[in-house]
């Protein structure tokens, strides 16, 4: 796993999020990221006050991005001795919401491609919004990733699947 105190970002993830991501006044992707990792100061304060909860560290994420309220995109370290890449990437929103987007780093990738954020992927708040896929996304996708090409629904379809339980686990941290 990548040290905490290791503020680059893998070079997929580098890749794409050095493309922009265009909100088109609400048409588009709510999505802005960081241009490195969150510090593990940052992080934990974050989560400190996202959880109400003095007590925890922030040592479970490593934070690359936000949505234009303030809802962080972050790894979520929850598989053991594997790396970065490896860990599922989630979604803790401004207002309480939580979501597994992504089971690992080559997943998230395809959901870029398909014209997704880690809010739209996270939240069911806009019915009407339809997803448009990014050519820019897709060819980093398709250089770092091929082998994990799928449709962004099945890539959450697969997160919260696998993930069941983490509103649940977050959200007994919270005081």
């Amino acid at each position: 796993m990548t040290p905490a105190d290791d503020l680059r970002f893998p070079e997929a993830l580098a890749a794409a999020l050095s493309l922009p991501f265009d909100y088109d006044d609400g048409d588009g992707v709510d999505f802005e990221p960081f241009p490195a990792f969150l510090s593990a100061e940052e992080t934990t304060d974050w989560f400190r006050s996202w959880t109400g909860n003095a007590e925890l560290t922030g040592d479970s994420f490593r934070v690359f991005g936000r949505d234009g309220t303030g809802g962080y995109a972050a790894f979520w370290l929850v598989r053991p001795d594997r790396p970065l890449v490896d860990q599922p990437v989630v979604f803790l929103g401004s207002e309480g919401e939580t979501g597994v987007v992504a089971r690992d780093l080559g997943a998230f990738l395809w959901l870029l491609a398909g014209g997704y954020g880690p809010w739209e992927a996270a939240t069911s708040y806009e019915p009407d919004w339809t997803p448009r896929r990014n050519q820019e996304l897709t060819a980093v996708a398709e250089r770092f990733a091929a082998a994990h090409r799928q449709p962004a629904s099945t890539v959450v379809e697969q997160a919260t699947g696998e993930f069941p339980h983490f509103d649940d686990t977050v959200m007994e941290l919270c005081r």
